[in-house]
């Protein structure tokens, strides 16, 4: 076939391998191209796909998902354009943290200390680039000893121990903490159990009341229709036993 060239010749005219090829078609970048005697061919449309492809793929830094919207040639204006454009705004996110880079690197350069670790602008430097800010301690020990990496900057006037009155140190994971140490927890749990429960309070005799004059029972009430068994049948409940005045 004149019109058409083999899969070495169309991988070689944009400087890729036949398994490229290959492997873009598999993951539908390129649609399967005609065979001839069971050897895949390409002609002028497929060569300016395998273009498109590399300008996406090579060029354009798309992953292969988006640049199958391109170049397959199976997704409308709308469709393809929107893949472009979402490919534009990433793009735009990796300029800004390459930028963001580029400036902290020269500014690095700033310091003329032999040992970096020693220079005076680290500690700035720790505090606004590195989740070692969002720690309260002043030194990194303490910092490290007061909640690991993890620990974020809360709100000081929110944020108060519920047993001294400190700061707590909030951690992304699991709940948010009520005491700032252990000890205070248990502090908290032992004022709590010497304080009487309002529902020993409730079932006390009232003054001048003998403490057992004796029980009296009353039928516990129904239960709802949410209570009901599998077989429709209320479960009988025992009687419960209340003392006089309570």
């Amino acid at each position: 076939m004149n019109d058409s060239v083999g899969i070495g010749e169309a991988a070689a005219l944009f400087g890729l391998s036949p398994s490229t090829l290959r492997w873009w078609e598999s993951q539908g970048v390129l649609a399967p191209p005609e065979r001839d005697g069971g050897k895949r061919v390409y002609r002028e449309l497929d060569l300016r796909r395998i273009g498109l492809a590399y300008l996406c793929c090579v060029t354009g830094g798309m992953p292969l998902e988006a640049a199958a919207v391109v170049a397959s040639g199976n997704a409308g204006l709308r469709a393809w354009r929107r893949t472009v454009r979402g490919q534009v705004v990433r793009i735009e996110q990796q300029l800004a943290e390459l930028r963001a880079a580029h400036g902290y690197l020269n500014h690095l350069l700033r310091c003329t200390t032999d040992d970096m670790a020693r220079c005076s602008y680290l500690d700035a430097d720790l505090v606004l680039n590195t989740p070692r800010g969002q720690a309260y301690p002043s030194s990194l020990v303490a910092a490290a000893r007061a909640g690991r990496s993890d620990v974020k900057r809360t709100d000081r006037a929110e944020n108060l121990c519920a047993s001294c009155g400190r700061p707590v140190l909030q951690s992304t994971r699991g709940r948010p903490r009520k005491y700032c140490s252990h000890a205070c927890q248990q502090r908290a749990y032992r004022a709590r159990r010497a304080r009487p429960s309002t529902t020993e309070n409730s079932l006390r005799a009232p003054d001048g009341a003998p403490d057992d004059p004796g029980m009296t029972t009353t039928p516990a009430p129904p239960r709802s229709r949410a209570d009901v068994t599998g077989r429709g049948r209320q479960q009988d409940r025992p009687e419960r036993t209340v003392r006089p005045g309570a």
